[in-house]
């Protein structure tokens, strides 16, 4: 398999075999990267998930490292091999259980940019987030949240992750939010972003299960459907590589939904809060 410049830009995976609950062998990683081959991706920033606390544990923090290199020199090596027009990128997805990681090590962060992977632990927003992030950012490192849609906690009409914004991180939805493949509720909310204007980026957030897919052709169609082609290429494929090169992203135009899409989505949210 042959690349060139053109193809989408992941930036949210979890393929590095057997170091979280992502890929377990070499043989989820070759069905994975066929996948997101087959659906135009071109480069990958894998991530897997690493405890923020372990960046303040010399000892701990050397032997988890120690696995990731042993890992990610696996899945490169394998993919070099295998999927030769495929850029793979190693970086990682933080989570945030202090609120303080050292993130120093351009290991901790996407292809050693200055642009960092964070999450809430646990899918939920604990207090004080604004100063967690603008903390992070004063010390040279821009947090992107991965997939702000699907926290509990959020306020009903997800303000928080406008707040978010203005401290100064950028907002990363998932290609299945758009879709529905997490429930309503995170779905209703990633397209109440998109309509604000306020989501920089869209990933797949591939978790290296042979019988799904990275989701990148369904939020394609989707996008097209809603008129956003322009929005989906800015999102999925400009703005990432704006990313991997450690330039800041574009604005991306809010995106005008139309009221029969808005209308059904409503009335299915609606349905299941009566439940």
């Amino acid at each position: 398999m042959r690349g060139n410049s053109r193809g989408f830009t992941d930036l949210h995976s979890h393929l590095v075999p057997g170091v979280d609950d992502g890929a377990r062998n070499l043989e989820d990683v070759r069905a994975s990267l066929k996948k997101m081959w087959q659906a135009g991706i071109r480069r990958i920033v894998t991530t897997p998930h690493f405890d923020g606390s372990l960046t303040k544990e010399k000892t701990l923090l050397s032997s988890r490292l120690a696995e990731m290199d042993e890992g990610w020199h696996r899945l490169k090596t394998f993919a070099e091999e295998e999927f030769p027009g495929l850029e793979v990128h190693r970086g990682q997805e933080i989570m945030l259980d202090i609120p303080d990681p050292d993130l120093s090590d351009p290991r901790l962060r996407l292809a050693g940019t200055t642009y960092v992977l964070v999450e809430w632990p646990g899918l939920q927003v604990p207090p004080s987030t604004g100063p967690v992030l603008e903390r992070i950012g004063a010390g040279g490192v821009r947090p992107i949240i991965a997939h702000p849609e699907r926290y509990r906690g959020l306020d009903r009409e997800g303000y928080m992750a406008g707040e978010w914004r203005e401290r100064g991180a950028l907002l990363q939805v998932n290609h299945g939010s758009l879709v529905g493949r997490y429930g309503d509720l995170p779905r209703r909310r990633a397209l109440m972003f998109l309509e604000r204007g306020w989501v920089d980026l869209l990933a797949s957030d591939f978790h290296g299960r042979p019988h799904l897919s990275p989701g990148l052709t369904e939020a394609r169609q989707a996008m097209a459907g809603w008129g956003g082609g322009g929005q989906f290429g800015l999102l999925a494929d400009v703005n990432p590589k704006r990313i991997l090169r450690g330039e800041d992203p574009l604005p991306v135009q809010e995106l005008a939904i139309k009221s029969g899409v808005w209308d059904r989505i409503r009335g299915a949210f609606q349905s299941r809060e009566r439940r």
